[in-house]
């Protein structure tokens, strides 16, 4: 949907009053263009693998297509598919979750420290490894950097929850406050890291800092799968709370909302998704920020269908990107950070720019 589509979208709910029935359209459009997105993925590129061909090959006629084409679908395309798919809807939960814990639209998981956490301990790895770390790459293997940075990512989120958390209750303001503080810390540590790394380190480096998807595979699916059922599981358990926390802690708590139970819940299940997503695909940023964002324009605040319309959306874009970073400048492939940056960063200079937006900074 284009963001002008989500402005008509949004001055119907308006005018209409109650957006119920907006947000449950929202889904279902948002469901085709999911759809879409994923037989885009899966067909488009430089091998044969067309349409009917995958319509057979899912009625189980495996012979539709030669060998060659046959193992680029099922060794490539389809585990990349499906690793853009939950990538993607981690993100945009995560990212509506966190704008909803933190009462401000402009929020994202990174500021609970996961990108910085995962981004430190991942460079660790990938110029360490080779000497001091020797032992630990060569007993994990493949799956050494991976590990290093979801466990990267999820240390520094508890890290950040313990410092803001004082006589059992968590400051939303010390925990942004201190989330800056450490990112600056962990990117000085990263800086510096990259200074003394070699050049086969610092291409390393490059490539995994913008985020790809080409390094997906079944393993990898199985291994990000649970932390991203958990956070999409936890959404018809969290949803009212957010929305009473609209209101504030004090308010949300005489609602009957278990504020502490909440905050922890959340935040532990999107630093766990978002780890895991990072340390299987790099760095992505502006989904978590620009599709929650833009869905509570056009259906409201209620998390009941923000939280899956934000699953759906951030799968879809994430999709679509990966679709034009393989394809655009074939046979190389743009880190997929690039291409959701340039469409993410004009689209969120506009909402920052708008009158919600400046209302959402001055929370911050």
């Amino acid at each position: 949907m284009t963001v002008n589509t989500l402005a008509l979208i949004s001055t119907l709910g308006r005018r209409g009053g109650d957006r119920s029935g907006l947000g449950i359209l929202v889904i279902a459009l948002l469901t085709v263009l999911l759809t879409v997105a994923i037989l885009v993925s899966i067909v488009i590129g430089p091998t044969g693998v067309g349409v009917p061909h995958l319509i057979a090959y899912l009625a189980g006629d495996h012979t539709a297509m030669d060998p060659q084409n046959l193992v680029i679908l099922e060794a490539v395309r389809l585990p990349r598919t499906g690793m853009g798919l939950l990538i993607g809807a981690a993100l945009g939960v995560s990212g509506a979750m966190m704008q909803g814990l933190f009462r401000n639209p402009l929020a994202d998981p990174g500021i609970v420290g996961v990108t910085s956490g995962a981004a430190l301990a991942a460079v660790i790895a990938i110029v360490l490894g080779p000497t001091l770390l020797f032992p630990l790459q060569a007993f994990f293997g493949e799956q050494f950097l991976p590990l290093m940075a979801f466990f990267g990512g999820l240390g520094n989120t508890l890290l950040l929850y313990a410092i803001a958390t004082r006589n059992g209750q968590t400051s939303t303001t010390a925990l942004i406050l201190s989330g800056i503080a450490i990112a600056a810390m962990t990117g000085a540590a990263t800086g510096l890291l990259i200074f003394i790394a070699d050049v086969r380190a610092l291409g390393d480096i490059t490539f995994w800092s913008l985020g790809s998807l080409g390094g997906a595979t079944t393993a990898n699916i199985g291994a990000i799968l649970p932390f991203v059922l958990f956070v999409l599981a936890i959404i018809p358990f969290v949803a009212r709370g957010l929305d009473a926390l609209i209101l504030g802690d004090a308010a949300a708590f005489h609602m009957g909302v278990p504020v502490q139970r909440l905050k922890r819940l959340t935040i532990l299940a999107v630093a766990a998704a978002c780890g895991a997503t990072v340390a299987a695909a790099g760095s992505i940023g502006f989904i978590g920020i620009v599709v929650p964002h833009l869905l509570r324009l056009a259906i409201g605040p209620s998390h009941r269908f923000l939280l899956p319309a934000s699953a759906l959306g951030g799968a879809a874009l994430l999709l679509l990107a990966d679709t034009v970073a393989r394809t655009i400048a074939a046979p190389a492939e743009l880190p997929i950070g690039i291409i959701t940056a340039i469409l993410g960063a004009p689209v969120f200079l506009m909402l920052l720019l708008g009158r919600q937006g400046r209302q959402a900074t001055e929370g911050l």
